[in-house]
């Protein structure tokens, strides 16, 4: 409670009637603020509502890798079961046809015909002596840092380093060629995603083999000629990626993919 003399306290009480009787200044707005705040509102129920509708009821952050592992392996069981299928089919066709054959002389001709190319043409499995190349990844590193001016993508095998080895094989008289045991003819793509090989539908990782049936001399003289080989033994030798060749009795299996021609062209 505060104490005054009578003077100073009337004083006070007739300054109080007076400012109660004089009409008031209305206090100074800020428009700026009393339009933001709605629409800083408006935004923030906007992107809430964006938010949940995305979500769909699961979390945005949820980690996924879970259900692409999940995914991965039933795609693989779903490729795998047609590939029995198409085995079973392409065995009653064959069935169907020699029994058809049997009877009929111009169709039993036309299949021994047949019969004639298919070890050239790669649908049979050949044995003899041949060239194995594997190609692998350099090791990681515990510290996980890499040399100045070097990068991820200088670690790792890629589409280049493996076709420059089969284009040299096939130059060097390859009989017969497979790349981690899948039979790979002249016009087999060989195609990378990441580090990793797609060959056939399939994904295989490194390390990469690459089997070729032939004169071994004949097939080294061509990997040492080959410019594309040479850059990847200098990157061996610089960023620690793995290159080696041996010699030795190989079995390359026979074709089994699609046989289906997609294209010609008449050559004159």
């Amino acid at each position: 409670m505060e104490y005054t003399s009578g003077a100073a306290s009337w004083q006070k009480v007739l300054r109080r009637a007076v400012a109660g009787l004089l009409p008031r200044r209305p206090r100074q707005r800020r428009p700026g603020w009393s339009i933001g705040v709605p629409v800083i509102a408006a935004a923030a129920g906007l992107l809430f509502t964006t938010t949940a509708t995305t979500a769909g009821g699961i979390a945005l952050r949820e980690d996924r890798r879970p259900q692409l592992t999940q995914l991965i392996e039933e795609r693989r069981q779903q490729v795998a079961a047609s590939e029995r299928r198409a085995a079973t089919l392409r065995q009653d066709i064959e069935e169907r046809t020699t029994a058809l054959g049997a009877q009929d002389g111009p169709i039993q001709a036309q299949q021994d015909r047949a019969a004639g190319s298919l070890e050239t043409a790669g649908f049979t499995a050949l044995t003899g002596v041949g060239l194995t190349v594997e190609l692998n990844d350099a090791p990681r590193r515990n510290d996980q840092r890499l040399p100045k001016g070097v990068s991820n993508d200088d670690l790792v095998v890629h589409q280049g380093d493996v076709q420059a080895v089969v284009n040299a094989l096939w130059a060097g008289g390859a009989e017969a060629m497979s790349i981690m045991n899948v039979r790979v003819l002249a016009t087999s793509a060989v195609r990378c995603v990441g580090n990793t090989l797609l060959l056939h539908g399939r994904v295989y990782s490194p390390p990469f083999k690459i089997v070729a049936i032939g004169d071994p001399a004949s097939l080294q003289q061509a990997l040492a000629e080959s410019e594309g080989v040479r850059l990847f033994r200098d990157a061996v030798e610089h960023y620690q990626l793995g290159y080696r060749e041996s010699v030795s009795m190989v079995t390359v299996p026979a074709f089994e993919d699609s046989t289906g021609l997609r294209s010609a062209k008449v050559l004159h």
